[in-house]
């Protein structure tokens, strides 16, 4: 049975879950619970932190786990990303009062406040700067203001809470996570863990891509498959009208409306769109 740690709880909960049932898998219905058996996939959820659950997996008592980049990184445990899920972006950047720092060279011998502190001593040792890491549990912006750390190193979105705290960023971003697969590198990735990522891949995929067919006069295939070349290449069928064709590709989503312009200025007709559930490709 394949034994797969979720996040329990924040921001990398909800959007875990919800790809999980997309790739086919069953999802607790009730917060509380903690341990789920998928009999059907044979596969069994654990519901953890998602800060402990590289630590789960690099001890080799999980074989798989959905956390964010950022907490890999900062747990130091023996597991390793084998996929990017595409959901819970972050960026990590050095703060600090105006004026008093451009760079990560400049907090040389000064105190940062960070609640990654693995990450952020291996940050720096990779860069030669020995600084001293004040490990902290959320809301780091205010350690400047009080006193208790000349810089900070935190997940940034707007900047607002940092500007609030009198704050500026400084420097190129420390990392820029988001969530992920992971296990134990040395361990042998069974059947079910490769059965597992191809049917993430497939869930990434199908958020990116629509299907769209369209008809087509059979002397403007060859620009409309240019419009629309698909993955590895567009369905073309003729029609009962004698020299037209029907024509079926996958077009990236977030193009969806442009293709569809283009499409119907070069003559184009019937174009439809439909959303992918899921693929293997």
């Amino acid at each position: 049975m394949l034994r797969i740690a979720v996040p329990n709880k924040g921001s990398l909960s909800e959007p875990a879950s919800q790809m999980l049932v997309e790739a086919g898998y069953r999802q607790r219905t009730d917060t509380r619970e903690l341990v789920l058996v998928d009999s059907d996939n044979d596969t069994e959820f654990f519901f953890l932190r998602p800060r402990d659950i590289a630590v789960y997996v690099g001890s080799g008592q999980l074989d798989v786990g959905i956390t964010g980049e950022d907490l890999l990184l900062d747990s130091g445990a023996k597991a390793e990303a084998v996929l990017q899920l595409g959901f819970a972006g972050s960026t990590f950047r050095f703060a600090a009062l105006p004026g008093t720092a451009a760079g990560v060279h400049d907090l040389a011998g000064k105190r940062v406040a960070t609640a990654y502190p693995g990450l952020l001593r291996a940050y720096l040792a990779e860069r030669g700067v020995q600084a001293e890491v004040i490990g902290l549990d959320g809301a780091v912006e205010t350690a400047v203001p009080l006193g208790v750390a000349d810089a900070i190193a935190d997940v940034v979105s707007t900047g607002t809470t940092l500007r609030n705290a009198g704050l500026e960023i400084f420097g190129e971003p420390l990392l820029t996570s988001q969530a992920v697969l992971i296990r134990r590198p040395d361990v042998a990735q069974p059947q079910l863990v490769d059965q597992l990522v191809r049917r993430l891949q497939g869930v990434i995929i199908a958020r990116q891509y629509v299907l769209m067919d369209y008809d087509i006069a059979g002397d403007l295939v060859e620009q409309a498959v240019a419009i629309t070349p698909g993955i590895e290449s567009p369905t073309v069928s003729p029609l009962h009208e004698q020299g037209w064709f029907a024509v079926r590709s996958m077009v990236p989503r977030r193009d969806t409306n442009l293709v569809m312009d283009q499409l119907y200025q070069l003559g184009a007709r019937g174009i439809l769109v439909t959303a992918i559930a899921a693929c293997r490709l």
